[in-house]
């Protein structure tokens, strides 16, 4: 049977601190009980571990990602940054996908703190209430990537969501086109569906464009939706020429629905997306979008939650990273 941490402080007659304090911080431990834990751990053949290590500190060095929807491309950059941040900060990740589900969500609370994790990363989601009581009430540190809580004095990252609506629309104005379509996130269930939706809005508006209600249309989070929600939306608007997607995969539904009834990207119609995906300059035509710093939000919520770990507070309690107009071959001017 393998030798614990137990087994170790028994056989050399010290406390289990004792036995830590001479894996972690030997210096601290006089010489007699020193030598006394190698023996012991020398004879048993004991390989501490980092369980064992969080039994003594109360810190795993583990921190719980909560990520909304795992097959969703835009959480690539999100985690790549995450992981390079916590290799550089000395900690492992456990990554749950909640699928938007309020019970799951609130069970992987339960299950982080059963871990022992540090803390929590909650991602693109929005936090509603129960969520921020049962995190409260394990006591769990927690900062959000890409969502944010303003009724909460909880640290996040993001970008300006309404500002990069506002600055796709323009792009699509400044070319010419003044039917302008969006695909929209659902308003109210989403955290980034109400600032793109004013953003576009806002948009319309300073450059003197009657904003029409019937010239948006709602889906969820994936791209058979979009398509979906394109074909309800050209039913009732034909006489549009430009589509404002709420995210990239959302154009990349908008073309496809285009491409199989006739109508081609960007000749007849311009679409332009949000995120900056990977997949943004594979897609065909290369998707005009506005760029998130995904993996510069990945990295800075480890770092943000790294910080709160160890000083109790964040010196930036809500970050807002840069975003940037991507001009690819999705739109034209008319």
């Amino acid at each position: 049977m393998k030798s614990t941490i137990r087994d170790v402080a028994k056989y050399a007659n010290v406390s289990i601190s004792t036995v830590s304090r001479v894996m972690n911080a030997p210096d601290t431990v006089v010489e007699e009980k020193r030598v006394k834990v190698l023996e012991a751990i020398e004879v048993l053949q004991y390989q501490p571990n980092g369980f064992a290590r969080g039994l003594i500190y109360k810190k795993s060095d583990t921190l719980g990602v909560m990520i909304p929807d795992i097959e969703n491309p835009y959480y690539a950059g999100l985690i790549r940054g995450m992981q390079d941040a916590a290799v550089m900060l000395n900690h492992s990740l456990m990554i749950c996908n909640t699928d938007r589900d309020k019970k799951r969500t609130i069970a992987y609370v339960q299950t982080f703190f059963e871990k022992q994790v540090d803390g929590i990363i909650f991602t693109s989601d929005s936090l509603h209430e129960e969520y921020y009581e049962e995190m409260q009430r394990y006591r769990l540190p927690f900062v959000l990537a890409s969502t944010n809580a303003p009724e909460y004095d909880i640290p996040s990252v993001d970008i300006d969501d309404e500002q990069g609506a506002y600055e796709a629309v323009k792009h699509l104005i400044e070319l010419g086109h003044r039917r302008i379509g969006m695909i929209s996130f659902p308003l109210g269930h989403t955290i980034s569906g109400e600032p793109r939706y004013a953003g576009y809005k806002k948009a319309l508006l300073e450059f003197g464009i009657v904003h029409n209600t019937d010239e948006i249309e709602f889906a969820e989070h994936r791209f058979e939706h979009a398509y979906e929600a394109s074909e309800r939306l050209f039913a009732r608007c034909s006489e549009l020429t430009a589509i404002f997607a709420a995210s990239d995969e959302f154009a990349m539904g908008v073309i496809s629905y285009l491409r199989d009834h006739g109508k081609s990207v960007p000749d007849r119609m311009s679409v332009i997306g949000f995120d900056n995906i990977r997949m943004a300059q594979m897609f065909i035509p290369k998707l005009t979008t506005i760029d998130q710093p995904t993996y510069d939000i990945g990295y800075r919520s480890v770092e943000k939650l790294h910080e709160l770990i160890t000083n109790g507070e964040v010196a930036v309690l809500r970050e807002k990273l840069p975003h940037q107009l991507v001009i690819r071959e999705s739109t034209r001017m008319i």
